[in-house]
């Protein structure tokens, strides 16, 4: 299997499945001398963790990370950062039903057909578990870029959304519920949608913002490495999403040419940000938002009606500890994948501006 590794100069390999011994990765090109906030990246991983709220899978998982190389007295070395996270609490037996039939719109189906083998125990590799991996991976990216500001929360589940742009909302109050939504009032319905959802067994969408601070102009490259596109490449690579828009996106299609430019001002920012603080795929250091939709989980409690290995239909229905709604856990992914992404490039922004000349 390829496609295991994201990255540039800063690379990302994970491995590992869910119900198997643990998961982790190896982060490689992460600068020497940074000294590691180790109770930021746990921080973060425990945002992700399952069996925080009522709100998400009671799989209890207490997601410790460790560290087994890259790092000495507290500090990278500049050396490939390898780390795990062990596995404690799977329930393998609630996916012996499926051993031989597939969920719909889970990769059951095409894993088999594809590797002609699957792991059912929670779906493998292509579980969603495999993303607590990029969560430590974008907790240390986050610590390359200290001056950047990443930040996401949930705008939307189902039909509850939020009518405020980022600009108007306090995105300091983002934890301050287990929704994740910054307005509460807008979270206590979205939490009640959830509920709602969950006790009849069925699942639902949503969508996560991101907001990110700071960025220099100049990250990104104007032809296939273009900024947007990686964070796009970033983005659909979790497991659920169903669409990236960055800038003004799809509405701006609705505006005319005269209404959507951003004007310039003497200091080289602009009055309005349409782009979404990236032009010709560079950075032009505005501020860099975007949207990421999340289908609901595959995974209903109710019976549903599938075909087995062999071409039938057959009769069944989920069993186990599932999200009824994935976009509460996935605001930290959001944000590590984003994290990862813009260290990259300002890795590749730096060896641009200072090469490595023979002597």
């Amino acid at each position: 299997m390829s496609g295991n590794s994201f990255g540039t100069l800063l690379k990302l390999s994970t491995f590992g499945e869910s119900h198997g011994t643990a998961i982790g990765g190896v982060l490689d090109g992460v600068p020497p001398g940074i000294t590691l906030n180790m109770e930021a990246i746990q921080q973060d991983l425990d945002r992700r963790k399952p069996g925080q709220s009522a709100l998400v899978t009671q799989r209890k998982e207490p997601d410790q990370v460790q560290l087994f190389s890259g790092v000495f007295e507290g500090k990278t070395t500049g050396t490939p950062i390898g780390f795990a996270i062990f596995n404690t609490n799977q329930k393998s037996q609630d996916y012996t039903h499926i051993a031989d039939s597939y969920r719909p719109s889970h990769a059951d189906y095409v894993y088999d057909q594809k590797y002609g083998f699957r792991d059912y125990r929670g779906g493998g590799r292509s579980s969603a578990r495999e993303t607590a991996a990029r969560v430590v991976a974008g907790a240390i990216a986050k610590q390359i870029i200290p001056s950047i500001s990443i930040q996401a929360f949930v705008s939307q589940v189902g039909t509850v959304g939020l009518d405020k742009s980022y600009h108007e909302l306090d995105l300091s109050q983002t934890e301050n519920n287990d929704v994740r939504c910054p307005d509460q009032e807008k979270a206590a319905e979205m939490e009640a949608l959830i509920k709602s959802i969950k006790k009849e067994g069925d699942t639902i969408g949503g969508v996560i913002d991101c907001v990110i601070k700071g960025v220099p102009v100049g990250l990104g490259e104007p032809v296939f490495d273009k900024l947007h596109a990686r964070l796009g490449a970033a983005m659909l690579s979790i497991n659920a999403v169903k669409g990236f828009e960055y800038g003004s996106g799809f509405l701006g299609v609705t505006m005319k040419g005269s209404e959507h430019n951003d004007a310039y001002q003497i200091d080289g920012s602009t009055t309005t940000n349409h782009s979404g603080g990236v032009q010709g795929g560079i950075s032009n250091g505005m501020d860099i938002y975007f949207k990421v939709a999340f289908k609901p989980v595959a995974t209903l409690i109710q019976p549903y009606t599938t075909i087995n290995k062999s071409g039938e239909l057959v009769e069944t229905h989920g069993k186990g500890r599932h999200d009824p709604c994935v976009v509460p856990r996935a605001v930290p992914i959001v944000e590590a994948m984003a994290a990862l992404v813009i260290a990259d490039f300002s890795l590749i922004r730096q060896s641009q501006l200072n090469p490595i000349h023979e002597q």
